[in-house]
């Protein structure tokens, strides 16, 4: 477990910190897009943090992921600091793992700031004589399935990076797959019979739907650690 927690701080430092305050420009304006404009344009139904609210937040989260996941191996092999990482007695599982949960920790942070400046702007905007909070069923949902999406993200980068020579080609093709992800998504649920969503109820859907994505996770995370092989990284 040390090992993976040294993979994250030498992550933090290297990668998330290499642009210095410039990197953080994007997820700012993402932060203040879904934490400040949408609950203003929403108003007080913002806090009800309906499906489609917790769609948008959970797209922006995963927008992040993938914009950041890129860089995990084919930026180091881009800035020729791979062999070094490789070189080290860091396991492979500890590299690997800790690559992944540091992208998810980012996006999955960016998600709550998020949901927590909405809050404190619709409690300011229209809290009035009570404070406002977002149902705790919804909330907690939203939050593991950040999670969840985090790392169906962060895997699939990671083994797009895996064998990427740079990190342009990793987010071109993340990018793509994205967007034929969301309209297989989109048609799947049009195909949906209407007695689907009549016999199930919105909880239960949802945990069919964390059901599924965590089990494509550990399908992800499996078969990068199966692809993780320090020869042939750096022989590429």
């Amino acid at each position: 477990m040390s090992d993976i927690f040294t993979v994250m701080w030498k992550e933090w430092k290297d990668s998330l910190f290499q642009g210095g305050w410039r990197a953080w420009i994007r997820p700012s304006l993402l932060m203040g897009i879904v934490g400040i404009i949408w609950p203003l344009v929403g108003k007080a139904a913002w806090m009800d943090l309906s499906p489609l609210q917790m769609v948008v937040v959970l797209w922006v989260e995963f927008f992040v992921v993938i914009s950041i996941v890129a860089d995990s191996f084919a930026g180091e092999r881009e800035r020729h600091t791979l062999e070094t990482l490789l070189a080290t007695r860091l396991p492979d599982r500890a590299i690997l793992l800790g690559k992944v949960a540091i992208v998810v920790l980012y996006g999955w942070g960016v998600l709550v700031v998020s949901l927590l400046l909405g809050a404190g702007v619709c409690n300011l905007a229209y809290g009035q004589e009570h404070s406002i909070f977002y149902p705790a069923d919804m909330l907690s949902f939203t939050l593991v399935l950040g999670l969840l999406i985090g790392t169906f993200g962060a895997g699939a980068g990671v083994l797009l990076s895996l064998r990427s020579s740079t990190v342009r080609m990793v987010q071109a093709t993340l990018s793509i797959g994205t967007v034929v992800l969301g309209g297989a998504i989109i048609a799947l649920l049009q195909l949906l019979p209407k007695w689907f969503f009549q016999t199930f109820t919105t909880d239960q859907i949802l945990l069919m739907v964390a059901g599924i994505i965590a089990l494509l996770d550990i399908l992800l995370v499996a078969i990068a650690m199966l692809r993780f092989q320090r020869t042939k990284l750096i022989a590429r």
